[in-house]
């Protein structure tokens, strides 16, 4: 195995600016909240923060960042429109709309309308003031429970606590039982420096979660198994995952296919482990999980 080696950073020792780019790069990637606010007098204001989650689905609250500039410590206008008008309209962005929403984050002067530079349609919300997004395909309706600062100084954050009133979705993003289907969504999300990513059909899989079942865990598996030269360390995950061990009569039912009676045939020693080890890393990558410890035990029987 390679030898890996680590540069340790103490972040205290960086500049605002390299600071950014090592967190903003390593913890990726990160959703977008498009957060359309108004101030007092009611002007509409329309700006991206990828420092963006959800934290809790009863209460439902969404919370984002409009973090002070780096360079002056000044503030956002979309952090002073919360705070005097504690209401935010969360719009969910997709690909087809990513270019427009960049444009959007332009730092134009206070009162001037994103939704009109950058193209986008308002629709006006049922139970807040500031408009929603008519492109984006999913918006939430907030009202504010509370602004956390976390500091002063340029970079710092600025929590803010956004209670989900109102949830808005086009129905081309739902399945035939109306729910999101992330399949049609194709988001967007944010990445270090410029870099963003997309969340399509060729990005998307599927992993067993494992909440209401209990896996037996990749210390359960045989050393054989543990020390593959052929298995990756996410399909010992996968294997891991499994509730229970194949039964003998499993095991033996897959040494009576050909392609196993194949390899059993035609190599020995460790080229036929290396074969077994193959095929059964091809049937898991198909998803069939059990069938694929059943070859690798197969070995052993």
């Amino acid at each position: 195995m390679r030898k890996e080696t680590y540069k340790s950073i103490d972040p205290n020792e960086l500049s605002i600016a390299d600071r950014q780019g090592f967190l903003s790069s390593a913890v990726a990637p990160r959703p977008i909240c498009f957060a359309s606010t108004v101030d007092k007098e009611g002007k509409v204001n329309l700006s991206p923060f990828s420092f963006f989650n959800v934290f809790s689905s009863n209460p439902p609250i969404l919370i984002f960042s409009p973090a002070r500039r780096g360079r002056d410590g000044t503030v956002k206008h979309t952090y002073e429109n919360v705070l005097e008008v504690p209401e935010v309209c969360i719009n969910i962005v997709n690909y087809s709309m990513v270019e427009q929403m960049s444009l959007a984050s332009t730092e134009y002067e206070k009162g001037v309308n994103e939704f009109v530079k950058a193209g986008f349609t308002e629709i006006a919300c049922d139970v807040i003031k500031p408009p929603r997004v008519a492109e984006s395909p999913v918006s939430f309706e907030c009202t504010v429970d509370d602004v956390i600062e976390l500091g002063k100084q340029g970079g710092a954050g600025n929590l803010v606590l956004s209670r989900v009133q109102k949830i808005h979705i086009n129905t081309n993003f739902l399945t035939a039982d109306e729910k999101i289907d992330t399949t049609k969504l194709d988001l967007v999300a944010r990445m270090g420096e410029n870099w963003y990513t997309r969340v399509n059909n060729d990005s998307l899989f599927e992993i067993p979660k494992p909440i209401r079942t209990k896996g037996i865990g990749i210390d359960a598996l045989p050393v054989n198994i543990k020390s593959s030269r052929v298995l990756s360390a996410n399909n010992l995950g996968r294997l891991g995952n499994i509730e229970e061990l194949p039964s003998k009569k499993e095991i033996e039912d897959v040494q009576n296919q050909l392609d196993v009676i194949g390899i059993t045939r035609s190599f020995a020693g460790d080229e036929r482990t290396i074969k077994i080890h193959e095929l059964a890393k091809s049937v898991l990558e198909d998803g069939n999980t059990k069938q694929a410890l059943a070859i690798l035990l197969s070995e052993s029987l």
